[in-house]
Order: structure tokens, then C-alpha cells, then sequence
């Protein structure tokens, strides 16, 4: 094996005695190998504060000195240089899996700005909640803003897009423009005017997409479980709720919940607002949560109810049941999504999403690019477990 091989090999392996390959590192190489260990080998080496000398030495804490705060903002700074920004969010969010590092980098300010904005840093900051000091509260708050800039921004016109289009073909045009017909219902509904002569069929009644600018055709309610682990959801959720908070063919209301239910929809013009008024972690009552959305159904086969939780019930899983299969009865279409994030296949309540299939609610996973088209099926009524076989994103239960 060549020397360039034992070099990768040797910052694939780490060094000391999974190493084997007897090849030392310096320079570029060496920095890079410790900005990694720092984190990886964290509860072994406990050392974030490290220096490459021009002599290629390593000087700096040693290890058991516990990390510095010098040390997690130089970290930060080479993650950044030596690795894609792909890369650098991993390494931010196995950074805060230790408490210990977490407390550092989310509630001090000068670390904090230092970080890479993502939605798991966001998710992290509403899960410390109360706990982020005042002084840090600014800064925390433009992480958050740079966050849902750049989300708005990458998911806001596909939103509006797939809305729109999906609201003009849910309402019926007796008299459509030509552009406007729809071809597909116009000649189903005009069979029996088939002129056998002609090989045609002479429509009698047109029908198309409509075009007018009602008001409200839909009613969305979004109810986000706000446990822990649905910190990634909830960021994503208050972006696309503020969203289609804005657009006039839809009324949308957000409602979030653990053993209590919170109804945000006021802050759904401003989702940074939104996003600090939201506490993850705690416990989940889907039961009462659903009771409270019930309350908000004035036109059940115009209202459309997204619930985002695990399933993991901690009220009344038979209260829940009821509710759901009362609201489905009455017209309401329900959409149960166990995560909204790119984060893989979630951890959910196998059992609870079985029950569900058995009165018609299929349960999955939906990632953000997805969820544009998942609203349109469900504005237009379409069955959503064939959406969801259609996308791949069918869970086995």
C-alpha cells in the first residue's frame, strides 16, 4: 500500500490503537484529524483546546482539563475550514449530544454566533427555551432568523405554487375560459352526447378549474407535537404554516402541544416569533390536543386537520381514537405525518399507526420538498395512502 493510502486510511481510523498503519500526520492533516477527535473522541480526550505550532507540535490543554470556551469557538471556526458545510452540521449536532458541549455553545453568545445556522440548531435553541440567558436571547434569535430567511426562501414559491394550483382545480368553473376547461371531467360528464358520425363527443356542459378569488376555500389546521423529538418537524411546520397564513384562499391555524395546548396561530405572521414561542420537550397529550382542534371545525369537508407527532400517546389513546374517526366521519380530511424533516425514517408508536390504518388514516413520513405536493393532494381530496406509495414514503407497521 502506498504512502497516500496509509495517509486516508489513517484519518479514517483516528490514530492510537485502531490506527495500525503507523503513519503520522502534520500540518493541514493534523488539524483536521484533531478538529474531528475533538468531538469523537470528546468523552475520552475531553480537549477542545489544541494548536498546530509551526513545528507541526500539538500544545494546548491537556487531556481531563475539560473543554474551554477558546477551545469550542477555535473548533467551530476549523470545522468550517476543513470540512463542506454538509459536514460542519453534522459535526455541530453530535457536539451537542453532550450536555456539557451544548450548554457551551447554545447559551453563551460569543460561541453561539460562531456556529453554522441550520434547523438543528434551531431545534436545540427551542428545546433549551427558558433556560437561554437574556444576554444570549439576541443572538439566538438571529440564528434563528437566518434560518427561516434562507428556508423561506428555498420553500416559499413551490408553497404558494402547489396551493394555488391545487385551490383554482378544486373549485368547479361552469363557464371556463378555454385555458380554464377541464378536459378530463368536461368529456366524463358529456358521454352519453357522443355523435357516433363524428367520432366526438359534443359537450353540452363545460367544466373547468376555478379562477376567482374567493376567500377561505379551505380551512388547514396544523397540530405539531412539540416533544423532543419532533424538534426538526416543528421547525419546518411553522415555516410552511406561515406560509399559507398568507394566502387568502386558505385559513390556516397552528396549534402545538404537549400535556398542554398552545394555539400560535397569531404568530404565524412573524415565524421567528413563532418559533421562540415554541417549548420542546415535556410530555404528549394528542388526546386533548385533538380536543381543542375539534373546536376549530366549522366546515368539516372544507377542513383540512395535519397532525405531526410520533403517536406516542401519554392521554387517552381510546379518547384519541375517537376523536379522530369523529372528526374523519363528519368529512374532515386528516393527515397524520410522523416527522417532516430529511432526518430518515423516524421513531414512532408502531402499533398506534396501525390502528389508525384499520379506520382509513394512513401514517408516514414526509420531507420538506414533499410537502408542497402532499398539500395539494389533500386540498384536492386525493387518497393518501396512494400519495404516499406514489412518493415512496409508506412505513410498514
Amino acid at each position: 500500500m502506498n504512502n497516500e493510502n496509509l495517509r486516508r486510511w489513517r484519518l479514517v481510523l483516528g490514530g492510537d490503537d485502531a490506527d495500525g498503519t503507523g503513519v503520522g500526520l502534520s500540518g493541514t492533516d493534523l488539524e483536521r484529524d484533531l478538529a474531528m477527535g475533538a468531538i469523537y473522541e470528546f468523552q475520552r480526550k475531553e480537549s477542545f483546546d489544541y494548536f498546530v505550532g509551526p513545528d507541526g507540535q500539538v500544545s494546548g490543554r491537556q487531556a481531563g482539563s475539560g473543554p474551554s470556551n477558546p477551545g469550542i469557538a477555535r473548533w467551530l471556526g476549523d470545522i468550517r475550514k476543513y470540512f463542506p458545510q454538509t459536514v460542519v452540521e453534522i459535526m455541530q449536532n453530535d457536539a451537542m449530544k453532550f450536555p456539557e458541549l451544548k450548554d457551551k455553545m447554545m447559551l453563551q453568545p460569543d460561541i453561539l454566533a460562531q456556529a453554522t445556522p441550520n434547523v438543528h440548531l434551531v431545534a436545540t435553541l427551542m428545546e433549551l427555551g427558558k433556560l437561554i440567558p437574556e444576554e444570549t436571547k439576541d443572538t439566538a434569535r438571529n440564528v434563528i432568523q437566518k434560518v427561516v430567511d434562507e428556508l423561506m426562501q428555498k420553500l416559499e414559491n413551490e408553497m404558494v405554487s402547489a396551493i394555488s394550483g391545487a385551490i383554482n382545480r378544486s373549485v368547479v368553473n361552469r363557464r371556463p375560459k378555454y385555458n380554464e376547461i377541464n378536459w378530463g371531467k368536461t368529456i366524463l360528464k358529456n358521454l352519453k352526447h357522443y355523435q357516433e358520425e363524428y367520432n366526438t363527443v359534443i359537450p353540452e356542459n363545460l367544466y373547468g378549474y376555478g379562477r376567482k378569488n374567493r376567500r377561505s376555500l379551505k380551512d388547514i389546521i396544523l397540530c405539531l407535537d412539540q416533544s423532543g423529538s419532533m424538534g426538526t418537524s416543528v421547525v419546518y411546520s411553522g415555516i410552511f404554516g406561515a406560509v399559507m397564513a398568507s394566502l387568502p384562499t386558505v385559513s390556516t391555524r397552528m396549534v402545538v402541544f404537549d400535556t398542554e395546548v398552545a394555539d400560535l396561530t397569531e404568530d404565524l405572521k412573524d415565524p421567528v416569533d413563532l418559533l421562540f414561542g415554541v417549548q420542546l420537550g415535556g410530555g404528549t397529550d394528542i388526546d386533548k390536543a385533538l380536543g381543542y382542534c375539534q373546536g376549530l371545525v366549522t366546515k368539516p369537508n372544507d377542513t383540512i386537520l395535519v397532525l405531526i407527532t410520533d403517536l406516542y400517546e401519554g392521554g387517552s389513546l381510546q379518547g384519541m381514537m375517537e376523536k379522530i374517526k369523529s372528526m374523519k366521519d363528519a368529512g374532515v380530511q386528516i393527515v397524520v405525518l410522523l416527522a417532516l424533516n430529511d432526518e430518515g425514517a423516524p421513531f414512532y408508536d408502531k402499533q398506534v399507526a396501525q390502528s389508525l390504518g384499520t379506520i382509513g388514516i394512513p401514517s408516514f413520513a414526509c420531507t420538506p420538498d414533499l410537502f408542497p405536493d402532499l398539500m395539494a393532494a389533500a386540498i384536492n381530496k386525493g387518497d393518501m395512502k396512494e400519495w404516499a406509495g406514489k412518493h415512496g414514503v409508506m412505513l410498514k407497521h
